[in-house]
């Protein structure tokens, strides 16, 4: 009988060097003006503004400029309109056919952290052989 040569033992993996991932482009409506030039613009804008996390600024048609964080809206109402919580206190209503110009104008309070945001700092730190844990930064 003939022995069958054992293979050798498989070395251990060796870890994995971290990479930092791939450069990151940031996605950040802050500053942005969208167009207006129909009402399916205006729609679409407003929605954005809503989905936004920061404060935005609303030119009206008869001249007012309101900023704030847009909480509310109704597309199908007889009448669109959006909810917004003022900068200087207080809440108001704005009917989508007055608005003349939006302005995403606050910090996007969101931008920069997505999961890919937090793995690149999480690997930087990692590589530069600082202290890094799954605990959020910003408590």
């Amino acid at each position: 009988m003939t022995q069958t040569p054992r293979p050798e033992p498989a070395a251990e993996p060796q870890a994995q060097a971290l990479q930092p991932p791939p450069k990151l482009t940031k996605t950040t409506l802050e500053g942005a003006v969208p167009p207006l030039t129909d009402e399916e613009q205006r729609r679409k804008a407003i929605d954005m503004a809503f989905d936004y996390r920061g404060d935005v600024t609303i030119d009206t048609r008869d001249g007012r400029s309101l900023t704030g964080y847009v909480f509310n809206r109704d597309a199908q109402a007889a009448e669109p309109y959006a909810r917004m919580m003022l900068t200087e206190g207080g809440q108001t209503v704005i009917k989508y056919a007055d608005v003349a110009k939006l302005t995403f104008s606050g910090k996007d309070t969101a931008a920069g952290r997505s999961w890919e945001s937090w793995l690149k700092r999480y690997v930087e730190k990692k590589m530069a052989g600082e202290a890094a844990n799954i605990e959020s930064e910003y408590q």
